[in-house]
């Protein structure tokens, strides 16, 4: 009796974990390298002498190992995916794809500008983060983590970004 209870519960966990959804920042994590998969980056940043692809965080890490996690292994362009925490703008320049944390809010438009051309594809759940110039907002609709993209931010730093990306945005911004 003991043993059929032990394995009843032990079913009922295993269920109960492979039902559950996936949290918030588990999500955003797979759209970051996601992401990058679906963005051609001008010529002189594609062809970068590193042997990596770095997804930098600026600010305060609201991912913590899973981001580590979800690029364990994985590669684009031929290039090993690296998740890189970084404390200062002027560090973005070597990163492929920048998450800006809210803990950066107040110092937003200075990143932004920092970064300008330097085909820094950048993404934040900031609030108004696209009308302030940044490229990918994540939004929550419904309880779901979806995207918003400002094509304009990312044509203006040589970025193109997939139709099949554009498809799946939640909205994407046309016009400055």
């Amino acid at each position: 009796m003991v043993v059929a209870s032990v394995w009843a519960l032990a079913g009922v966990s295993i269920l109960h974990s492979q039902q559950s959804k996936p949290a918030e920042y588990e999500v955003k994590a797979a759209y970051l390298y996601n992401f990058g998969r679906f963005v051609e980056w001008p010529a002189k940043v594609a062809s970068d002498k590193s042997d990596s692809f770095r997804i930098c965080v600026l600010g305060q890490d609201p991912f913590g190992r899973i981001l580590d996690e979800a690029l364990s292994g994985e590669t684009i362009d031929g290039k090993h995916v690296v998740a890189k925490r970084i404390t200062k703008s002027s560090e973005a320049v070597d990163c492929r794809i920048l998450f800006i944390s809210s803990s950066e809010e107040k110092r937003l438009n200075d990143t932004l500008m920092a970064i300008d051309k330097a085909g820094v594809l950048t993404v934040s759940d900031i609030p108004e983060f696209l009308q302030r110039g940044g490229m990918i907002q994540f939004v929550l609709d419904s309880n779901r983590v979806r995207f918003e993209i400002n094509l304009i931010a990312a044509q203006n730093a040589s970025l193109t970004l997939s139709s099949e990306l554009l498809k799946v945005a939640k909205a994407v911004r046309k016009r400055s």
